[in-house]
Parts: C-alpha cells; sequence; structure tokens
C-alpha cells in the first residue's frame, strides 16, 4: 500500500479535513487553495473582503489554505493533495496550464455552471476544457504585455510605443545610451523574465510564434520548434543580452523585472497586467509615468502568453454543493465588477471592458479585450495533458541554453524536437504555420 507523507500546508489540509465535532451540524466550511499574487495588496484586502460578502450571503465559511511560492510548487502540491484524494481543499485556483494535469480529479462544471460559462471570454472557457469536461470556471484573465516609460519615450522623440522586436530594440538601444550619458549606468532599454522557468517559457513562445515558428506542440499534435523561424526569435533574444537587457535577467523571475522597473532602471518590460498596480504604488519611482502595450509582433503577428487563473472544484470534496456555490460566486459580475475597480486584475466577462468606472480605474483594459476575443495565446498543456510540465521544462531549459551561449539556436531546437517527441511519442511538424493575433 502507497504511504503519503504529509508536512507543512499539505498537513494542515488534512487537519481542516479532520477538525470539527462528530454528529452536529454546523454551518458548513470550506478550504479554498488560492494561488493568486499574494504579493498584490489590493487583490488581498478584495479576495478577504469577498469572502466575507459570500458568509453573509450563503452561511458559508471558508477558510484559505497557503499555497507554495512558485507555480511549479504549487502543482507539485495540488497534484499531492489530488491523487491522495484529500477531500480538502474544495476548491482550487489553477494556472492556465493545469487543466490538463489536473482534470482527472476535478469536477465538470458544465452541467451546474454551463449558462454562466457562456458569458465569459470564449478562449479562456475553452482552455478549461479537458476531454469534453469542463474542469475549472474562468476566474481572472491575464495575458503577456508591455510596460514602457511615456516620459522616456517623450524625451527621446517617440510618439508611440514600439510596434514590432526591431522598433523595440532600435528604441532600448536609444534610450539606454541616453540615460547612461546622463549619468545612469545601471539603466537598461528592457528587462524580462529570463530565468529558466515557467516564466521563461511564456517569454520564449511569444518570441517564437510571433515569428510563425509554431507553439511548441501544435493543437493537431505535432511538435513545431525546430525551423528557421523559431532560431531567428531565438537568436535575436540571445543578442539583447549585455547589449539592451543585463546579463542578471537571466536569472529574474517577475518580481525580479518587477522590481528593476519600478526603481526607474529599464524603460521597457514584459510583464502581466497584475504589476500594473503596484508599479502605480507610492513605493514606485515610475509611478505615473508608464503604460502599457501589446507585446511587440514579428513577422507572423502579435503573440501573447495567456496567463488565466480558473476556479476548480475537486471531485472528493465532501461538500460539493457548496463548492460550487462558491465559484459561482467569485466568478459572478457583480463580483468580477467590484474586484476590476479595486485591482488590476483583468476580468474574464467582455461586458465589464465597457464599464466606465473600471475603465476609470483601469484605463489600460481597453486594448486587453480585444486580445482575449482572439489574441492570446495558449501554451500547448491541453494537447499534452499530464506531459505538459516535462514538455515546458525541457523548453525553457533549451531557450536557456542559448541565451547563455552554451548552445547554438539551430542545435538546440534540433535536440529539444527529439526530446519533445521522445516525452510526448508525437511527430514533428515541418513547416508550422503562423498564428497571427490581432494588430493594434
Amino acid at each position: 500500500m502507497r504511504s503519503l507523507h504529509v508536512s507543512g500546508p499539505l498537513a494542515l489540509a488534512f487537519a481542516l479535513a479532520a477538525c470539527g465535532p462528530r454528529g452536529v451540524r454546523e454551518p458548513p466550511t470550506l478550504v479554498l487553495m488560492d494561488i493568486g499574487p499574494s504579493i498584490n495588496r489590493q487583490y488581498v484586502e478584495w479576495r478577504r473582503q469577498a469572502l466575507e460578502d459570500f458568509t453573509r450571503e450563503t452561511g458559508i465559511v471558508v477558510r484559505q489554505l497557503p499555497a507554495p511560492e512558485s507555480s511549479d510548487e504549487q502543482l507539485v502540491f495540488d497534484r499531492q493533495l489530488l491523487e491522495g484524494g484529500a477531500t480538502t481543499p474544495d476548491v482550487y485556483v489553477i494556472d492556465a496550464t493545469w487543466p490538463g494535469t489536473l482534470g482527472e480529479h476535478l469536477l465538470d462544471l458544465r452541467p451546474r455552471l454551463g449558462a454562466e460559462a457562456a458569458e465569459h471570454f470564449p478562449a479562456l472557457v475553452a482552455n478549461n476544457v479537458v476531454r469534453g469536461r469542463m474542469v475549472a470556471m474562468p476566474y481572472h484573465a491575464n495575458v503577456g504585455i508591455l510596460f514602457f516609460r511615456t516620459d522616456l519615450l517623450r524625451e527621446y522623440g517617440y510618439r508611440d510605443p514600439p510596434g514590432t522586436w526591431d522598433e523595440l530594440e532600435a528604441m532600448a538601444t536609444a534610450i539606454q545610451k541616453g540615460e547612461r550619458t546622463k549619468g545612469d549606468q545601471d539603466f537598461w532599454g528592457y528587462v524580462w523574465e529570463g530565468a529558466p522557468y515557467e516564466g521563461l517559457t511564456c517569454n520564449a513562445l511569444e518570441w517564437q510564434a510571433s515569428e510563425g515558428g509554431g507553439r511548441i506542440v501544435e493543437d493537431d499534435g505535432t511538435i513545431s520548434v525546430n525551423n528557421p523561424r523559431a532560431i531567428k526569435a531565438w537568436d535575436r533574444a540571445a543578442a539583447w543580452i549585455g547589449a539592451v537587457s543585463p546579463p542578471e535577467v537571466l536569472g529574474y523571475r517577475e518580481a525580479d523585472a518587477e522590481n528593476a522597473f519600478r526603481a526607474g532602471k529599464a524603460a521597457f518590460m514584459r510583464n502581466w497586467p497584475s504589476n500594473y498596480s503596484p508599479s502605480q504604488g507610492s513605493a514606485s519611482r515610475v509611478r505615473g509615468r508608464f503604460d502599457i502595450t501589446f507585446v511587440p509582433r514579428g513577422s507572423g503577428g502579435h503573440a501573447m502568453a495567456l496567463g488565466e487563473n480558473a476556479l476548480a472544484v475537486s471531485r472528493y470534496s465532501l461538500h460539493l454543493d457548496e463548492a460550487v456555490a462558491l465559484v459561482k460566486y467569485l466568478s459572478r459580475r457583480d463580483v468580477q465588477l467590484a474586484r476590476s475597480r479595486l485591482t488590476s486584475l483583468p476580468p474574464t466577462l467582455p461586458d465589464l471592458y465597457d464599464e466606465p468606472g473600471v475603465l476609470t480605474a483601469n484605463p489600460y483594459y481597453a486594448p486587453l479585450k480585444m486580445v482575449f476575443l482572439g489574441g492570446a495565446l495558449s501554451r500547448p498543456s491541453a494537447v499534452t495533458g499530464l506531459k505538459y510540465a516535462e514538455v515546458s521544462r525541457a523548453y525553457f531549459r533549451a531557450v536557456h541554453s542559448v541565451l547563455t551561449r552554451q548552445q547554438k539556436a539551430p542545435a538546440a531546437l534540433a535536440s529539444l524536437e527529439r526530446e519533445l517527441a521522445w516525452i510526448t511519442g508525437l511527430p514533428a511538424r515541418a513547416a508550422p504555420r503562423a498564428r497571427r493575433a490581432p494588430t493594434p
């Protein structure tokens, strides 16, 4: 018989499942595992208030279980809980790439919330469908975006942010040179997430797909990495290191890029919308001096990685009806409307992007609506299922080897193609098709 070692948050989850007097009917208590941005104070405060309001409305108490910090650790933790048949947490907030991995342990929400799901962005709903089962409900949307310093663009004579990768390089180079001439030797043109982890998969997929170099694994089950367009995209990024991006970017995660940008040490940054409000905080040196736009396009158009979080119900929950009620509540229009007015997390309901109050609080929402309606780029988690973590790990390690000059792009991509075929058992595609996203 297989034994399951429990410690830390995992032990707490089982303790919560076991606590409470037997035979006494009390208001049900749910456990929520939220991987939401803990560094976003506005979101943490909104969530606390929302859960209290849910309890007042339904009588159902919700306890929150702390999640590990990194997405990789979070997925391992969730799998450990679900594969062990844990009855808590009842509700999980899951990443955009997890439905295929966790789907068999999650309740099919379509019979209960199908009508509500139809009101959300179709692409977000589709991302949570595994073999015909809707295993999660869109909670908040996310997509890769480009932050840029509006004051520096004006100072150096640029009317608009960069629309292409070539324009980004040229503008980053000119602004960096100018700022260093003024004495800021630590200033860089462009910061992004270059550490070997899932964030690098998002960045590199945007480079590659925007050049028409494929999506790693296509929806038809073919591998699309080893081609001239992908080589061009990876080589271009490698040339940024030490030129417009600091050598330290090879170890940057989201928070590292955010810190550099907020400190006023970069002209451009690739990140997520959840960084918008914190960058407007009182401690930010770029407060009121930046805006956002689409990630630059290549020859294949724009490609911006989807980073959705969704709400899922464990099949092993002892309170399925109450858990579904919490999912329905947190994804409801009035609840998302309140969240959108207080936080920078984009809603998953299209009509909220037309609300004057929401746009006043988050003016950058306007272009995001078009992205979610057709331009967001899903990572190949649905087609690779349980193998996605291995696929992504192989991908970001290969990219990192090129960025660090350990391998040349042609050799790294040829080797990656063979590794992905071995991991997935899928065939390679000779000529990937370009996937275009809307042009702003």
